[in-house]
């Protein structure tokens, strides 16, 4: 027993070692300040953004999408898949104790040589209970390495549901504005329908009464099937994007409900924040870095895989060949043992395990590098992509503007007799078309500022979650690396 007390204050001793790296964050060359910054915005990134929209409708289809949408509920079982992957790893910390018992008769053969002595039994009575407890002595830090491993790929994976979460209350955002954006030039290609309509019956019975020419009458037939012509596939452009956004919101494709139209929507502002913010903001780097956590780990358990392992092992129990006796003193068994195992040889196996963690560790540095770049990238984009539409809308309200005042003019010139009726085709035509840009160019606009806001990041991802059902485990609660 002294022998064994030794052996646990030593290796209590030599427990403080770890091998391995211990992780610090890479340096970051993160930009003073973004591209095109909107030096009045306001920062807005800690709100529920979409609330801006004033459409209730909206609301309502994201508070549904992050209670139903399969992505969401995929994600939180693949959190309780690593927090039970994290406890199973973090279990060979302790010592792992068992029982084991057993109650058996057996006969054994009279024609046995040499023969049996005389009045003995050929059969036999046999009880044991066993109690065993073994455990590793983490000497060099493998188990704790693999504790903070799994631990990081843990909070990876929650920081990964947070992503899906982000994703998706863009992508719905995304989708209703498409829908209300499809239904207004919808509504622009039926009016023009419906004007040409009644400009080819007008021209028709004119036609029939020897007044026009069979060329305008063409013309205006020609203009009128155009019109009839764009409507088609706008409704279905609208039908597929119902499905979808149905999809999203965890049910069958169908049709979706319609708040505000799309001049009522209300433009969400733009967020503010600094570059290096976006490391503490957007949860796709915090996943990346988590990632880059967890191989900083695996070279700790590849390096303490060359060192010798070391084992304490104990066993207590009884056994007897009499029920009434295997709880007596004379049935009592026990015994300890300490254990140590060193590679010696093993033609490469171990060095390529280090290299291969080392490989994985560059890999998620450069994965962690590249993703903040994007994110950059991507924040600038949407930035500049808000800036620009909007003076692109400007110019595009201003020419619709001109445009209507032209085929007003070019309707009023061919009533007079002034000009041909190609001249009326050409000012409709060219106004049909700058509505329709004009219109989806609104949209564009709104999608700039959700791609604005997603990749932001930020605190309202955290309040979308809220929305969401709470998940089987608590991240908040998992247990430490170190017992």
């Amino acid at each position: 027993m002294k022998a064994l007390a030794l052996t646990v204050a030593l290796t209590g001793t030599l427990a403080g070692c770890m091998l391995g790296p211990n992780y610090q964050r890479p340096a970051v060359d993160a930009p003073s300040a973004f591209r095109f910054d909107d030096k009045a915005a306001r920062d807005l990134v800690n709100t529920a953004w979409w609330e801006q929209f004033k459409d209730p409708v909206l609301n309502d289809l994201l508070k549904t999408a992050l209670a139903e949408n399969k992505d969401v509920k995929i994600a939180a079982a693949r959190v309780e898949e690593f927090f039970g992957r994290y406890g199973v790893t973090r279990s060979q910390l302790f010592p792992q104790a068992a029982a084991q018992g057993q109650a058996g008769r057996q006969r054994i053969s009279t024609a046995t040589s040499p023969p049996l002595a005389a009045g003995t039994s050929n059969t036999f009575d046999a009880y044991f209970l066993d109690l065993g407890v073994a455990w590793e002595i983490d000497v060099w830090g493998r188990l704790r390495r693999s504790t903070e491993a799994g631990r990081a790929e843990l909070l990876a994976s929650e920081q990964g549901r947070f992503t899906v979460i982000l994703s998706l209350v863009s992508a719905v955002a995304t989708s209703y504005v498409t829908l209300v954006d499809l239904d207004r030039q919808l509504e622009i290609a039926r009016s023009t329908a419906q004007s040409r309509g009644e400009f080819y019956r007008i021209f028709k019975l004119r036609f029939d009464g020897g007044v026009l020419s069979e060329v305008e009458l063409s013309q205006a037939s020609s203009d009128y099937e155009l019109a009839l012509a764009s409507i088609p596939p706008l409704e279905r452009q609208i039908a597929q994007q119902e499905n979808a956004l149905s999809v999203l919101l965890g049910r069958n494709p169908g049709p979706i409900l319609r708040g505000r139209t799309l001049d009522k929507l209300v433009l969400p502002q733009v967020p503010a924040g600094l570059p290096s913010e976006l490391l503490e903001r957007r949860p796709d780097l915090r996943q990346a870095e988590q990632v880059l956590i967890a191989a900083n780990a695996r070279i700790g358990v590849a390096k303490a895989a060359f060192f010798p392992s070391i084992s304490l092992t104990a066993l207590l129990g009884t056994a007897s060949s009499s029920l009434s006796d295997l709880f007596t003193g004379p049935a009592r068994t026990w015994s300890y043992a300490a254990s140590v195992s060193q590679p010696i040889f093993t033609g490469g196996a171990l060095s390529g395990q280090l290299s291969v963690a080392e490989a994985q560790h560059e890999q998620a540095l450069l994965q962690y590098q590249k993703a903040i770049q994007t994110a950059f990238q991507e924040v600038s984009d949407a930035l500049i992509d808000q800036a620009k539409t909007r003076e692109q809308l400007a110019a595009q309200a201003r020419q619709v503007g001109a445009l209507r005042n032209y085929a007003r003019l070019a309707r009023l010139r061919y009533d007079n007799g002034y000009t041909s009726y190609l001249e009326v085709t050409d000012a409709e035509t060219k106004l049909f078309n700058a509505e329709l840009q004009y219109t989806q160019t609104q949209g564009q606009l709104f999608f700039a500022l959700i791609n604005l806001y997603k990749a932001m990041g930020g605190g309202w991802v955290n309040e979308a979650d809220k929305l969401v059902p709470p998940p089987a485990v608590d991240i908040s609660r998992t247990p430490p690396i170190f017992p």
